[in-house]
């Protein structure tokens, strides 16, 4: 198999992660926008942007780093591959938590810039309840059991459309509209839209993302024993660096 050096993973995993951002933010502006009385519609369209920017940016960038965009996702990876030998190294891993998170703040700059706004601003949208964090951990638990389970049962050719179509649908069933991800949290704390966080919840959010993502791991594990042989298959099948033997595992 072809292998792909760490610089184009890593952009990859920066634009990606960019770009998921800003379609968040952005589509969240225009919908507060063009339906300004009615929030229903406006979590429809900001939703509906989500499911086909996310599911697009999967096919694009996946093969060149696994399209993970997200760093519990990374971690999960790194944790099941830790167990066979495989999957994602601790040095890559963190390194595509920082690029993750960069590339999060920069959609949420970008997206303020094209709607005219100012480009640095904080968000102040209060999410903070228990509602909320039990609804990230749900959200974030079944991300990370589809994940799993599509790259174990030789099915992660499908994850644009079934992680696009998961993330669409947690929208409406979770009270916090599952962002299910550490670095999509701390991007959206920069923009004071319909689509931001405030400071202040995004700790509680991470938290609960990562109870979350231990839940999913959890499950999976349980369902599929042998799944740490996959996990280089995640979320895309994709051809990593060469290892090196001082390369921990």
């Amino acid at each position: 198999m072809d292998t792909i050096g760490l610089p184009r993973r890593l952009l990859a995993e920066f634009v990606g992660s960019a770009l998921l951002v800003t379609v968040v933010v952005g589509s969240g502006i225009a919908a507060a926008q063009l339906s300004p009385n009615d929030v229903g519609l406006q979590l429809l369209e900001n939703s509906t942007a989500t499911v086909f920017g996310l599911a697009v940016l999967i096919l694009l960038f996946g093969p060149i780093s696994g399209a993970h965009f997200n760093p519990v996702v990374t971690a999960s990876d790194w944790l099941l591959g830790r167990r066979a030998g495989t999957g994602i190294t601790t040095r890559d891993a963190l390194a595509y938590a920082g690029v993750q998170i960069a590339g999060a703040i920069s959609g949420s700059w970008l997206a303020n810039l094209m709607f005219d706004r100012r480009v640095f601003e904080i968000a102040t949208k209060d999410r903070i309840t228990t509602g909320h964090l039990i609804g990230e951990v749900v959200a974030t638990a079944g991300l990370i059991a589809l994940i799993f389970a599509l790259a174990r049962t030789g099915r992660a050719g499908m994850s644009a459309a079934a992680v696009g179509a998961y993330i669409g649908a947690a929208y409406w069933f979770t009270s916090s509209t599952s962002f299910a991800n550490p670095a999509v949290t701390i991007g959206r704390i920069f923009s004071d839209t319909f689509a931001g966080i405030a400071p202040s919840s995004a700790p509680g959010f991470i938290a609960a993302q990562i109870v979350g993502a231990l839940i999913g791991l959890a499950l999976i594990a349980t369902l599929y024993p042998d799944i740490a042989a996959d996990a280089d298959d995640v979320v895309v099948p994709h051809p990593h660096a060469d290892r090196h033997p001082s390369d921990p595992a």
